[in-house]
C-alpha cells in the first residue's frame, strides 16, 4: 500500500475513534494482554450483549483521536496494549462487565477512561461498576410504583374475604 494510503487510512481511523470518543457515554480502557481465546470471546460477547463494542487501537491512533476529542487525560494511560469498550446508551455497563471480569480474571487490567464526558481513574469506574444498572432501576422504580397499588389490591381483597367469612356464618 503506496504511503499516502496508509496515512489517509490512520487519519480515517482517527476520526472514527476521535468520534466514538465524543459520541460514546462511557468508553474504558483496558489491557487485555494475557487472555485466551475462549475469555476474550466471552468477555467480547458479554458487552456486546450490552450493547458495548469493544477494540483493539494502536496507541497512536487512540492519543491522537483523545486529542482531537478533547480528552487529552486520556492520552498517559495509552500504554502498552490498549483496548477501548465504547457504549452510546449505558454508562454504567462496561464499567460494571470490566470490573466484574477484572475480578475473575487477573490478566484484564482497567486502565481508566471516560464516562458522561469526564476522564474517569480507577477509583471512579470501580465506583460507577458498583451502580445498578439501567434495567435495575428501572425495576426498582416499578416496584416502587407498583407497592400502593398492590396495597390497595391486598387491602380490598381482606375486606372482601372478610365479608365472605361473615356471609358463610
Amino acid at each position: 500500500m503506496p504511503k499516502k494510503e496508509v496515512i489517509d487510512a490512520k487519519a480515517k481511523k482517527v476520526e472514527t475513534i476521535a468520534k466514538d470518543f465524543e459520541e460514546a457515554v462511557s468508553a474504558i480502557v483496558v489491557n487485555s494482554r494475557g487472555l485466551t481465546v475462549a475469555q476474550d470471546t466471552e468477555l467480547r460477547k458479554e458487552l456486546r450483549e450490552s450493547g458495548v463494542k469493544l477494540m483493539v487501537i494502536k496507541n497512536k491512533i487512540l492519543e491522537r483521536a483523545a486529542e482531537k476529542s478533547g480528552h487529552t487525560d486520556l492520552k498517559e494511560i495509552f500504554n502498552g496494549p490498549s483496548a477501548v469498550a465504547f457504549s452510546h446508551e449505558d454508562a454504567i455497563a462496561p464499567a460494571k462487565i470490566l470490573k466484574k471480569f477484572a475480578d475473575e480474571n487477573d490478566t484484564l487490567v482497567i486502565k481508566g477512561g471516560i464516562i458522561e464526558g469526564e476522564v474517569a481513574d480507577l477509583d471512579k469506574i470501580n465506583e460507577f461498576a458498583t451502580l445498578p444498572s439501567r434495567d435495575e432501576l428501572y425495576a426498582t422504580l416499578a416496584n416502587i410504583l407498583q407497592a400502593p397499588v398492590r396495597n390497595v389490591a391486598y387491602a380490598v381483597k381482606a375486606v372482601a374475604d372478610s365479608k365472605s367469612d361473615e356471609s358463610a356464618e
